[in-house]
């Protein structure tokens, strides 16, 4: 009788170690939020960083209801205390793209299935537009 040979599970990956320990000195750190934030985004790799700048912007200005903070080691926006969504840069887990994504209290609910985290290549007019129509649905 042939068997399957047994999958061995090594943990969770060094990049998401890192993700909670960074996560763990959040928690604990005494730092403002918003400014930990902006120094987490002046360390990004260019094009991520520029798109995280413009997303810190424009979520400050479209939607001031969310604070700004960070999230395991990336920039998120919080309402009442609690993750809303996030920006991950492509970098943070060696991804060809950047990611916003969106926790499971944000309200873009749409059915029986719907996306919570986007691709972003390009941070262009249109995707912005998008992006905080989503963010002002998410806080609805």
């Amino acid at each position: 009788m042939a068997t399957t040979p047994k999958k061995s599970y090594d943990g969770f990956s060094e990049a998401e170690r890192d993700a909670m320990k960074e996560h763990a000195k959040e928690l604990k750190s005494k730092e403002d939020p918003n400014e930990a934030q902006l120094a987490k985004i002046a360390g990004m790799a260019d094009g991520d960083r520029e798109m995280a700048e413009r997303l810190h912007a424009l979520i400050a200005k479209e939607v001031p209801e969310l604070t700004p903070k960070l999230w395991y080691g990336m920039p998120g926006w919080t309402l009442g205390g609690k993750n809303v969504c996030f920006f991950q840069d492509a970098a943070k887990f060696k991804a060809r793209y950047a990611t916003f994504g969106f926790s499971d209290l944000a309200k873009i609910d749409d059915g029986d299935l719907w996306p919570t985290s986007y691709a972003v290549m390009e941070l262009t007019p249109a995707v912005e537009k998008q992006l905080i129509a989503l963010v002002k649905k998410a806080v609805s």
